[in-house]
């Protein structure tokens, strides 16, 4: 049995790979959860991971230079840096030619000149449009239980595309190609928030990449390291040219719980009111007593804070961000003409949802809308999205096959369901 390449792709055998969380870390998960995620960087070691072939199976340099050339890439999926600055998209896009009103086209001649002049290419987005990184990241991202965003970076030989610096979220670095000479020095803020970048303060970062290296390590193919977000870390191309995957972590953090109560504390009309009229608001003895009933009416609503309505909110913000398995639209609408009580379905991969029954309503939260459905329905429903039924005719609860092929052409046309 093979497996196919996307077209330009070469023919390559199917393997069996471990699952994806396997692939990047070491340790048992249960030691990665408790000893580093969120805390101390872990170098893995190719010898010491269950990978047949390394990370090429992801994107090897033959893949990235197909999408360089014959994809029709287009920003932002693509940025170039040298000597620590992006360059403007403008240095390597131009028009589409006839048929591609477009302006901002990745040019190839113009990245053959940059690559060659010591620029290092970031492919970006690859969990959105290249098939292997899309299945792998969708597992990754259950494994962990955080959105993941998948790049790319092409670095020429003895080239550094970006000076010491720290990231906002946790990453996964898979070393695919080359040899890349990897420092790493403990954080200057520990656990920043998306809105603290390095940027503000650079010069902390310097004086401490100036210091001793908490980890001073060359990366070969198919090594793996976690960084925790914050931990500093710079990264220069060796004797070859390099390609490593950078898989970015946007954990959610208790700063994103406190966001989500302070916007359900609308809901209290104590925190409501308006400060009194002519109060002088630079002037702190003014703002105490208002700033002292604040807090305390504050407490007070955060001491009936409802999980519920917290965890839905989160729902809204973190699902949207994971989108399931793609769907293949044009065979997805021969499915449902199709349909019979002997074709079976399955759950969409990857697809995160939330039945519940109130009344005589069924509602089935996806990551981006809700279905709403007769109660009767529910049994049914959650029978074809855990997997216990996937032939049409044997769903229950439901009082004849012609409700039974209505519910699933539903679900079907939705895209909660595939055919199976």
């Amino acid at each position: 049995m093979t497996q196919l390449d996307p077209p330009g792709g070469t023919v390559r055998p199917a393997v069996a790979y471990p699952s994806a969380l396997a692939r990047c870390v070491s340790v048992e998960p249960e030691k990665f959860a408790a000893a580093h995620w969120g805390h101390t960087p872990l170098l893995s070691r190719a010898a010491e991971l269950p990978n047949p072939a390394g990370f090429t199976d992801l994107l090897s340099p033959d893949d990235a230079d197909e999408l360089l050339s014959r994809r029709g890439l287009r920003t932002p999926f693509l940025r170039v840096a040298k000597d620590g600055q992006v360059l403007p998209a403008a240095r390597y896009t131009g028009g589409g030619g006839a048929g591609a009103e477009i302006g901002d086209q990745v040019l190839d001649e113009k990245i053959l000149e940059l690559y060659a002049g010591g620029a290092t290419l970031v492919l970006q987005g690859l969990h959105r449009n290249w098939p292997p990184l899309v299945d792998f990241t969708r597992e990754l991202s259950l494994a962990v239980g955080q959105p993941l965003q998948v790049n790319a970076y092409l670095t020429p030989p003895g080239s550094q595309g970006f000076a010491t610096h720290y990231d906002t979220h946790d990453v996964f670095v898979l070393q695919v190609d080359g040899r890349k000479h990897w420092r790493i020095h403990p954080p200057v803020l520990p656990d920043p928030l998306e809105r603290q970048p390095w940027g503000g303060r650079a010069d902390e970062v310097a004086a401490t990449a100036a210091g001793p290296a908490t980890l001073d390590v060359v990366l070969e193919p198919g090594d793996a390291l976690y960084l925790p977000r914050g931990w500093l870390h710079s990264a220069q191309a060796q004797e070859s040219s390099s390609l490593h995957l950078t898989v970015g972590i946007r954990a959610l953090t208790r700063y994103a719980l406190v966001e989500e109560l302070l916007a359900l504390a609308t809901e209290d009309r104590r925190l409501r009111a308006t400060l009194p009229l002519g109060i002088d608001l630079a002037d702190p003895e003014a703002i105490e007593p208002e700033l002292t009933e604040t807090v305390e009416a504050l407490r007070d609503w955060l001491s009936r804070a409802d999980p519920a309505a917290v965890a839905g909110r989160l729902r809204q913000r973190a699902w949207p961000a994971s989108r399931p398995a793609p769907i293949r639209p044009l065979a997805q609408a021969a499915a449902l003409t199709a349909l019979t009580v002997d074709s079976h379905v399955t759950a969409r991969p990857g697809l995160r949802w939330q039945l519940t029954v109130t009344g005589d309503q069924a509602t089935l939260r996806l990551f981006d809308r809700a279905i709403t459905l007769p109660a009767y329905c529910e049994p049914a429903v959650r029978a074809l999205l855990t997997g216990e039924i996937t032939r049409v005719g044997d769903l229950p609860a439901l009082d004849s096959d012609a409700d039974r092929l209505t519910l699933t052409r539903r679900l079907l046309r939705e895209a909660a369901l595939i055919p199976g």
